[in-house]
């Protein structure tokens, strides 16, 4: 039987002021150019919290908006604020920086991460306050004083942490010597596990999820953590469960860019039809390489720098129910090595052939989610509206197979997937976002299927030059079906019966 999506948590994480400091488009600048103009205007254009509580498409992605409403908004929709709006929503949070410094703490293993002592004091009461961080609160400790973070710091043994520009806390190296262990890479691997920590708890709160049933994790999100000797050896996914207790589980990391959740749900599905586990927690946790990544074109047109926010989910494959979607693991759609890298061959391979191989028409989907990039974020910077091209060439497909007609395109492209409302984050935005939504639409009887459509950019690690691609469908569960099998003890049975029958027979003649 088909594997079974149970659901999916979504977090943020608003760092403003990683964005100035760990953010890649912000380091380099500062290296390359520390009298930068554009680093003494940034800081003007990062927004306070309480701007991306009510920020329409936060919202829309922990799950308190619905993405058609999104839809109907003007854009750019950093100019809508929604009244009443709050930090928690269907699917997970949006956590303040100062949080997340403390559970960058508790998932610290090595004792790396300083945080000051009164600071410590206020994070604690928050996290006593936070239904799923409370039980944490003491793992925060004490805090030490200020003079020994800025001592860390200024020897460049430490990454500072900072609230407001002020010092707050600090990360420091793990080795000497070893750049990926350096104080930068380990924090950058920290706000992962964090942020996927995070991810994870409130799968679990939201589904109500008995933690010892969950046997295996996979990590998905594009940092690699080891060392000189094994640079990208892992593993985010076991350092996850450690942190959240999830004591039968083991698990891996899987890397694929922005088609490495779509390559993880894909493993995940085979190894619960197969057998192997019965529930499996995919997590991606957040990049602060990429927080401000566009920054300077939204500074340079006076807009605030929306890449303020670190994602992250979680998902739970489960084995069938009879009750949640199906993933249709008999017409999984992949870009093969001699597919072609033409965005028609692309979306031939990972959305027309699977479609194929069901029997089904490009119409019979009610909603594909490619790359979910927020627009707000990517056309200042000239790369467009990410979702709607892909829209738009689905539909051009479509058309070409003689499903649609070319009057129809347009309509088409713009009713068969959501707006982006997924941070720039690289791996989160890809396919993923949709499955909150479309697992709750497919349950209450408004949805039947829904495509997940994962793309990579390989060429970005100069191995090769090739693209990713990876797709599945995922349907409404057609219930459990009668078990018609056999069993060999049933068989033993059946065939000790036959003999007895035959035996008594023979007696008789």
């Amino acid at each position: 039987m088909f594997p079974v999506l149970k659901g999916a948590s979504y977090i943020l994480v608003h760092t403003p002021d990683m964005v100035m400091h760990n953010g890649t488009t912000q380091t380099l600048e500062r290296e390359i150019n520390p009298a930068s103009d554009y680093l003494k205007k940034a800081v003007e254009h990062l927004r306070p919290f309480e701007d991306v509580v009510a920020y329409p498409v936060t919202q829309t992605y922990i799950g308190n908006y619905d993405p058609e409403e999104l839809a109907k908004l003007s854009r750019p929709w950093f100019n809508h604020k929604l009244e009443g709006a709050t930090r928690f929503g269907k699917f997970g949070e949006i956590m303040p920086q100062d949080e997340f410094y403390g559970l960058i703490k508790i998932s610290d293993a090595f004792d790396l991460v300083k945080l000051e002592k009164e600071f410590t004091n206020q994070v604690k009461a928050k996290f006593e306050a936070h239904k799923l961080l409370k039980d944490y609160a003491a793992k925060l400790g004490e805090g030490v004083d200020a003079p020994e973070i800025e001592r860390m710091v200024d020897s460049g043994i430490a990454e500072g942490l900072y609230m407001n520009g002020k010092l707050v806390g600090c990360v420091k190296r793990a080795h000497e010597f070893d750049k990926n262990l350096s104080a930068h890479v380990i924090t950058e691997n920290l706000a992962v596990k964090a942020s996927g920590v995070l991810a994870v708890l409130h799968l679990i709160d939201k589904l109500g999820i008995n933690k010892d049933e969950i046997d295996y994790i996979i990590e998905c999100s594009e940092e690699a953590c080891g060392d000189m000797n094994q640079r990208g050896g892992g593993n985010f996914a076991k350092a996850i469960g450690e942190v959240v207790g999830l004591k039968n589980a083991t698990g891996c990391d899987i890397r694929g860019f922005c088609a490495g959740p779509t390559h993880a749900l894909v493993n995940a599905a085979g190894l619960v039809q197969s057998g192997v586990f019965k529930n499996i927690v995919v997590v991606g946790g957040g990049a602060t390489a990429k927080l401000g990544m566009n920054g300077k074109d939204h500074v340079k047109k006076g807009f605030p720098i929306v890449e303020d926010v670190l994602g992250g989910f979680a998902v739970l494959v489960s084995e069938n129910d009879g009750v949640h979607p199906i993933i249709r693991t008999d017409a999984i759609g992949k870009h093969n090595i001699g597919s072609g890298a033409t965005p028609q061959a692309v979306m031939e391979a990972i959305v027309a052939k699977p479609l194929e191989i069901l029997g089904l028409k490009f119409t019979d989907i009610d909603k594909y989610s490619t790359e979910m990039q927020n627009p707000d974020a990517t056309e200042t910077a000239g790369a467009g509206d990410v979702p709607a091209s892909n829209y738009k060439m689905i539909a051009a497909l479509a058309v070409m197979k003689g499903q649609i007609e070319k009057a129809k395109m347009a309509e088409f492209a713009k009713n068969c997937g959501y707006v982006g409302f997924a941070p720039t984050q690289g791996h989160v935005p890809s396919g993923v976002p949709i499955i909150g939504f479309g697992v709750e639409k497919i349950l209450n009887g408004t949805m039947n299927r829904f495509m997940l459509v994962g793309k990579g950019s390989l060429f970005l690690a100069r191995m090769t030059n090739l693209f990713d691609g990876i797709s599945f469908v995922v349907e409404k569960n057609p219930g459990k079906q009668e078990d018609t099998t056999i069993s060999k003890e049933e068989v033993k049975n059946m065939v000790a019966e036959a003999m007895k029958e035959f035996a008594s027979y023979l007696l008789q003649k």
